[in-house]
């Protein structure tokens, strides 16, 4: 092959390059075209669908915030009772006081009955001195304890006992022929003691009525002490019989808390405490009992005991 054919031959092909070149500039620039115009689609697509997600997870979080949540309602509560259980009625007086009150009597006295010992308890005693033609001396003691809960329903244990103690000075004074009725606080007995006497008028003579109530945070103690002088002998003196019944008092409130410390039962203690410790029943009962109920056991047969109003 010449020189001139190689030459030509070169320059058809170099043409030919040339043309190849030119013909696909346009399509290089229709490519770059194309995917310029397609990267702010994409672009646009890609944010959309980040608003997208962002607007949904708002969205979620609005609703998880406009949504409350599930709380527990917290449980009602009541202070604890101080005291959980009473002494054995029976046992709560010693024998020299017994002695002192009721002379002639049985030691054991007499246990009212109670479906709850550890709620509702009492214990009587009479004594009948008799001295034939000059006449006799007749006594007759008593001792109720009634202990209360607490309940969420009705409230704190000390609060219940409260309004029973009330009821018991109410009733006590409201005595149904209850003559000079007198009532004064009965000071150092529990955390709050009233000691309320009266007159009464019966068939076998006249009879002195003393009645101590004391509470001792939860539990109610009520000392009822009468005495009269039968068949011509003289009535006996008030003041005394009202004293006595008021150490009663005070001894019954101590066996409460010495019951209580043997079982360990009942909160801490509380300053103000003369003779107990401190704290605060289902409704109806002693553990419930509705306030105002009488003391139980023992009172209201004559010649033992006056009636109470009911």
């Amino acid at each position: 092959m010449s020189e001139g054919t190689m030459q030509r031959r070169a320059q058809r092909a170099d043409r030919s390059f040339q043309r190849a070149q030119r013909d696909q500039r346009p399509m290089r620039r229709g490519r770059l075209l194309v995917a310029a115009a397609a990267l702010p689609l994409a672009l646009l697509a890609t944010a959309c669908s980040s608003d997208s997600g962002s607007g949904s997870d708002s969205g979620s979080g609005d609703a998880k915030k406009a949504s409350p949540g599930v709380t527990a309602s917290p449980s009602p509560t009541v202070r604890e009772a101080a005291y959980d259980t009473l002494p054995e009625a029976c046992d709560v007086l010693s024998d020299d006081i017994l002695d002192d009150l009721t002379p002639e009597a049985r030691k054991a006295g007499k246990e009212g009955s109670s479906d709850n010992l550890e709620s509702r308890a009492s214990c009587s005693w009479d004594s009948l001195d008799n001295n034939g033609v000059k006449g006799s001396q007749f006594r007759w003691l008593n001792v109720s304890l009634l202990r209360f809960e607490s309940d969420v329903t009705r409230g704190a244990g000390d609060e219940l006992a409260k309004e029973y103690y009330d009821g018991q000075i109410a009733d006590a004074g409201a005595t149904t022929g209850a003559k000079n009725v007198k009532t004064a606080p009965a000071a150092g007995i529990g955390d709050e003691a009233t000691a309320v006497r009266y007159d009464l008028k019966k068939k076998e003579g006249s009879f002195k009525q003393q009645t101590v109530v004391a509470r001792a945070e939860n539990v109610v103690v009520t000392v009822d002490y009468n005495g009269a002088g039968l068949a011509g002998d003289k009535t006996p003196d008030a003041d005394d019989l009202m004293k006595d019944a008021q150490r009663a008092a005070k001894e019954a409130v101590a066996a409460v808390l010495k019951a209580n410390q043997a079982t360990g039962g009942g909160a801490a203690p509380s300053a103000s405490k003369s003779a107990s410790k401190s704290g605060s029943a289902s409704s109806g009962s002693a553990s419930g009992s509705s306030s105002g109920s009488k003391s139980t056991g023992g009172s209201g047969t004559s010649p033992k005991s006056p009636v109470r109003k009911s």
